[in-house]
């Protein structure tokens, strides 16, 4: 078969692994967090464990293509789908929950966002799909409900890439320093970017919309390891000399958005 399958299947496996691999380490981290930090911090272990989740099933599909059992192909993209419904949500906690501080906030929101991902998931396997399409680089299906399609383009895409953007937006008007606008910026920008490529894989027509896609999902992996954890001579450059991965982010973001409040309030 196609040794361009090959390829697509040891991206999907690199994204997958080294998502896992993050979740873990954050996970790790999180008893040295400051409490009101915790739950921003075990939403980005939720959202990077969904990647994960999301892309070793989808490497093992690409073998099956490669080997020509369409069957398992069609079933492992099911399974694929699941966690890939759901990657929003802990990602709109972790936006609401560092805005507005509220826990029950965030809770309530992810909830409608979760019900929104069954809602996708309902359609899609009652409607099934096309496919697949098999090229030299890439195993192709299409969805058979434009109503799924809408669910996800309109609820569970656009609101949370809207919100995270405006997050950004909040903190590159204030004037910062250079390591605490690289603390901050870049996990966002990083999510963005895995986010924002997962929905281009999953809707591509084209065999190489769907490889490139991948490859920018594995470089947003990267990213986000790098703001977590930057390299020595980013650190000196920056003035970072004692890096606490597990809090400083999220101690940055929260000043930057405290300092545009009158009053600061307790994270509840």
């Amino acid at each position: 078969m196609y040794t361009g399958l090959l390829l697509n299947s040891t991206i999907c496996f690199a994204i997958g692994i080294s998502s896992l691999a993050f979740a873990w380490v954050l996970l790790a981290k999180n008893e040295q967090n400051r409490e009101n930090s915790r739950p921003a911090l075990f939403s980005l272990v939720v959202f990077w464990t969904l990647v994960g989740l999301t892309y070793l099933p989808t490497s093992v599909r690409m073998m099956a293509a490669y080997m020509g059992n369409m069957e398992l192909d069609a079933i492992l993209y099911f399974i694929a789908a699941v966690p890939f419904a759901f990657v929003s949500v802990p990602m709109v906690f972790f936006i609401i929950y560092i805005i507005t501080g509220s826990k029950k906030t965030g809770e309530y929101l992810a909830l409608v966002f979760t019900i929104l991902g069954g809602a996708y998931l309902a359609f899609l396997y009652d409607s099934g799909i096309v496919g697949p399409e098999i090229s030299e680089w890439a195993s192709l299906f299409s969805i058979n409900s434009n109503l799924a399609v809408h669910i996800y383009l309109m609820g569970l895409f656009v609101i949370p890439t809207a919100m995270i953007l405006g997050l950004l937006l909040l903190i590159l008007l204030q004037r910062v320093p250079r390591r605490i606008r690289y603390r901050t910026v870049l996990p966002l920008v990083a999510i963005s970017f895995v986010f924002d490529f997962m929905l281009t894989d999953m809707i591509a027509i084209l065999d190489f919309m769907q490889v490139f896609s991948r490859l920018f999902v594995l470089i947003g992996t990267v990213l986000a390891y790098l703001a977590y954890f930057p390299p020595l001579t980013v650190q000196e450059k920056l003035g970072i000399l004692e890096y606490n991965a597990g809090t400083c982010v999220f101690d940055s973001i929260e000043a930057e958005l405290d300092s545009m409040q009158p009053d600061s309030t307790a994270r509840s």
